[in-house]
């Protein structure tokens, strides 16, 4: 074979691999969803939301929003302290976020944290136009808030069908991240119903998230969320993030329960929410093996409250509730937020396991702010009792207690510290003595933990799937 034929055989392979390089480019590129006419025709009712406050005057700059390095050079001059009598006094403190207009008349969605301690709200549209907007209704349990502007003919956006969202589906963002107006941001849904804490959310159980990988950041609050239909599927509302910007995960509050908030906030300008008047925990392997159920799926019902439509419906504690009102019960958190989704004085299903047979309970929902007012009541998973040994504990029933052949004892509900991890104490496990002295009560813990000794191995008396077995735990000194 000559020179010249080698050259053009080489020439010849490296120009076909090219073309399938090409050929390939562009068959994936088909598959790639196309946002421009979506983004052309939504855009136009996305808006910026600004408010101005009113900070109280103190001596604390926890709250400063003005130049940093003026600050350090102000606390350099006064050595690192406040000269005495100083006070910053009452100032003004702006913010911003982002929202989607609903109604041609000027009705706008956005978060109850944007528009939270307003003085003046101001709305500039995406062809800037402003106008001040008066609050409508405002509601921190799903952080919604329904503002209005007055103004005719205005573009709008549609609400889409939550039952739609799958993971994995293609979503897009407007909003004004860091105050840049009208930003567009990609990405997929991660995950459907996730159930965060109160203690990141600030509101309780009453958000079924839909967690998406896009690009949310300061600013966004209150944008829609689309799918690629151009319809709303979700308000945005949490990051999770270390830095406070996005590191793909954030969380937007489901069009199901916008439209329910954006409906009662337009017609009385408050929320109503059902209520059932149990308290809750998620399911445990030991109980699902007890109850012969396949997988720990479920809320179990720990307690009763007195006098509320549970306990006139007739539930009982052990009760693993499976379903309500046609909605499958995952883990407890998803109890909250289906019944908070209930008018109150309607009619429900709820679908159980009570020794070992299923059942079905009609029950009467109940007015979760009407209880509340009467006493202090949190409907969700129990709220952890924390401590030094690093756990947290929930007490047994008297049912529970005769099923598990016990006379006293605290469950372990989480595992949330050092110490009982290197105790090897496990979630389910159930705690009967500690330091000799036997736990029957969570007032019995704390008593007993205040007079521990540190630096001295403590025996814990654990039972776990039936067996008891000594533990020994040290606390740090």
């Amino acid at each position: 074979m000559n020179m010249s034929r080698l050259l053009f055989l080489t020439l010849l392979r490296y120009v076909t691999l090219f073309s399938a390089f090409l050929l390939s480019a562009q068959t994936y590129a088909q598959f790639l969803p196309d946002f421009t006419q979506l983004v052309e025709q939504s855009a136009p009712a996305i808006v910026n939301v600004r408010i101005r406050s009113t900070i109280a005057g103190d001596n604390s700059f926890d709250d400063f929003d003005g130049d940093r390095e003026e600050l350090e050079e102000f606390l350099e001059f006064f050595g690192d302290r406040f000269p005495d009598g100083f006070d910053m006094g009452e100032r003004q403190s702006a913010s911003l976020g982002s929202g989607f207009i609903i109604s041609e008349d000027g009705y706008i969605v956005t978060n109850h944290h944007v528009i939270d301690g307003a003085d003046e709200i101001t709305i500039t549209l995406n062809d800037q136009r402003q106008y001040t907007a008066e609050i409508i209704g405002s509601d921190p349990r799903s952080d919604l808030a329904l503002i209005k502007i007055e103004a005719e003919g205005l573009p709008t956006v549609p609400f889409g069908d939550v039952e739609d969202v799958k993971v994995g589906q293609w979503v897009l963002a407007i909003g004004s991240p860091f105050n840049l107006s009208h930003s567009v941001a990609t990405g997929i849904v991660s995950f459907v119903g996730r159930s965060l804490p109160s203690q990141i959310t600030g509101q309780g159980n009453y958000v079924s998230f839909i967690q998406t990988d896009v690009a949310i950041n300061p600013g966004h609050s209150g944008g829609p969320l689309f799918n690629l239909a151009g319809e709303v599927i979700g308000v945005n509302s949490q990051i999770y993030s270390n830095s406070g910007g996005s590191i793909g995960l954030s969380f937007a509050i489901p069009v199901d329960i916008a439209a329910n908030v954006v409906s009662q906030l337009m017609q009385s300008g408050n929320v109503s929410r059902g209520w059932m008047g149990v308290a809750i925990a998620d399911v445990t392997q030991e109980q699902a093996n007890t109850y012969n159920l396949p997988t720990p799926k479920g809320a179990f019902v720990n307690d009763v409250l007195p006098g509320g439509p549970a306990e006139t419906a007739g539930f009982r504690a052990e009760d693993i509730i499976l379903s309500y009102d046609g909605d499958e019960i995952r883990n407890s958190a998803d109890l909250p937020y289906h019944v908070g989704l209930s008018l109150p004085g309607s009619e429900v299903n709820v679908e159980l396991i009570r020794n070992g047979r299923l059942e079905n309970i009609r029950m009467l929902v109940g007015d979760l702010d009407a209880a509340s007012n009467q006493q202090q009541i949190q409907l969700g998973v129990i709220e952890p009792i924390e401590n030094s040994l690093g756990l947290s504990v929930t007490e047994l029933s008297e049912t529970e207690k005769q099923r598990l052949g016990l006379d006293h004892g605290l469950r372990v509900s989480e595992v949330t510290g050092a110490v009982a991890v290197k105790a090897g104490l496990q979630k389910g496990d159930i705690i009967l003595s500690l330091n000799g002295r036997d736990l029957d009560s969570v007032n019995d813990l704390t008593e007993i933990n205040a007079s521990l000794p540190a630096d001295s191995p403590l025996p814990l008396l654990v039972e776990r799937d039936g067996q008891q077995s000594f533990f020994t735990i040290m606390l740090d000194g």
